[in-house]
């Protein structure tokens, strides 16, 4: 809201300038002003205001006139230009009409048939904060706008010489006015709303994850007391989510799911996404879903080529296996997670890849000793020496992943395949080790009982947490590790020998 003083300008009820943005004017020169205002004194008089000497002014300048108002409540602890009214404060039930205030912008009178020019003349001045018009209706004069400038940019509510040049060949005046701008909590970023509201210097969280229309926050044990207004500032702030939830405990490490909290909105979790331009629809209160896992799910599935097979151990809803399938592999995909499982057979007849993925629900140690030792079974030992087809297994369990390569461990017998044929692993860790691409190697070496050195490369696929990395190890299982070769007395039936006399009655019968 605009409110004029005279002649086209405004006087502001809550003083803009603080003691932080008046010393950064000081610091960085911004001095230049109109040939008829001395700056001077009008920042002496802002510094003084705000260092106690004269209390209650606030400096209005026009022209060589200096003006004072009384001050209104200010919240001088922030020297950011636009922060919410300081009585929000501690606030834990969301009151929007408490985050209204008003401050001081400059403005120019500009009539309406140039304000296009002046806009483009004057860009990297005007007011660029999203939500607020850069261009408003004079109250009294319809031929004329009022243009609002930046504060942070026309120091001093005066403009430089060069704008004013600019100014002068449009045949504006280059008279900076001051206006009333009426904030409210639609003008406030969720951040700003949040920083305000919590005690000051703790931790203010405005990052989340969005799955669909949900929301998804992990909150700390100080914002607790204020989830629910931090909710419904969430929800108020992104269109589209109608959802806000908080997690309450760390994920299940069986089913990779956790329980949550419902902040604001709806309590509907079951939701839609899209990832890699591939559909899932999933529960997400009953199922593991990562959106900040899209880029690494196709890292590893621009890795396979059509023809390839991949067993996925750990496949919960199918961000490997549905993908992998649209590329035409063959896909054997199983989790633990019965809701996990009915998902994943949901999305694949979602995706019209159903027939090229064999889903399975069982523990991962069983789906590696049998599905996936019968196919590998069945398949390498029909691998010619320009073989096609490549092996990948993907174990994304980071917290309990790498204690199943045991099972890797002689899970084939007979003669070992090409070199190039064996099966290609990704397994996923976690690690909070100073070299955590070294700590995942030895850790996967001891359970595998063998050295990856120069057979396994590491990808840091991202930071969980301070000092806690999620990585993927990748590497062919060695064939010495896969495969245990039959002894030779194993390997042939025992000879039969002739009786003799002096053998006993039980001899001759087992022979």
């Amino acid at each position: 809201m605009l409110r004029p003083l005279d002649e086209g300008c405004l006087v502001c009820t809550g003083t803009l300038w603080r003691l932080g943005y008046c010393a950064r004017l000081l610091k960085t020169n911004h001095f230049r002003t109109a040939a008829s205002n001395t700056s001077f004194p009008a920042v002496w008089m802002l510094l003084a205001q705000h260092s106690g000497t004269i209390p209650g002014l606030f400096v209005v300048a026009k022209k060589n006139t200096l003006f004072t108002m009384p001050e209104t409540v200010e919240d001088k602890t922030n020297p950011e230009l636009y922060l919410p009214h300081p009585g929000v404060r501690g606030m834990t039930l969301l009151n929007r009409e408490a985050f209204k205030r008003t401050v001081v912008v400059p403005a120019l009178k500009v009539k309406k048939e140039i304000v296009h020019s002046v806009l483009k003349a004057l860009k990297q001045s005007v007011l660029q904060r999203p939500g607020l018009k850069r261009v408003v209706e004079h109250p009294e004069d319809e031929g004329s706008r009022f243009v609002i400038l930046d504060p942070h940019k026309v120091s001093e509510f005066s403009l430089g010489e060069s704008e004013q040049q600019v100014l002068k060949q449009l045949s504006v005046l280059p008279e900076v006015c001051k206006y009333h701008l009426e904030l409210s909590y639609e003008n406030f970023k969720s951040e700003e709303i949040l920083r305000a509201v919590l005690p000051e210097g703790q931790e203010v969280t405005s990052g989340f994850s969005r799955v669909g229309h949900i929301a998804h926050l992990n909150l700390r044990d100080h914002q607790l007391p204020y989830r629910h207004l931090i909710g419904q500032v969430i929800m108020d702030k992104n269109p589209g989510v109608t959802c806000v939830v908080n997690k309450t405990n760390i994920i299940d490490s069986t089913y990779r799911n956790f329980e949550m909290e419902v902040l604001a909105g709806e309590s509907n979790l079951v939701t839609k996404v899209k990832e890699n331009n591939i559909s899932y629809e999933l529960d997400f209160s009953k199922v593991y879903w990562n959106p900040r896992l899209s880029t690494e799910h196709g890292r590893i599935v621009g890795l396979l080529r059509a023809g390839d097979v991949l067993f996925d151990v750990f496949a919960g809803i199918g961000p490997f296996a549905i993908p992998a399938a649209k590329r035409s592999c063959r896909v054997f995909a199983n989790d633990l997670n019965p809701d996990s499982y009915t998902w994943l057979l949901h999305n694949c007849q979602l995706n019209k890849v159903h027939t090229k993925v064999k889903a399975f629900n069982m523990d991962g140690r069983a789906f590696l000793r049998g599905p996936v030792r019968e196919e590998l079974s069945k398949e390498l030992p029909l691998l010619g020496e320009e073989h096609k087809t490549a092996f990948h297994i993907v174990m994304n369990l980071p917290a309990l992943a790498v204690e199943f390569l045991d099972v890797f461990r002689h899970l084939l017998v007979g003669e070992p395949c090409s070199p190039a044929g064996l099966p290609t692993v990704h397994c996923y860790g976690f690690s909070k080790h100073s070299d955590p691409a070294r700590d995942i190697q030895e850790r996967a070496e001891a359970v595998l009982g063998t050295s990856l050195a120069g057979r396994c490369s590491t990808f840091l696929v991202r930071n969980v947490a301070p000092n806690k990395e999620m990585l993927c190890l990748s590497f062919q299982i060695p064939a010495d590790v896969l495969y245990k070769r039959p002894c030779p007395d194993e390997a042939k039936p025992a000879s039969k020998r002739l009786c003799t006399s002096q053998d006993s009655p039980e001899e001759k019968a087992l022979s």
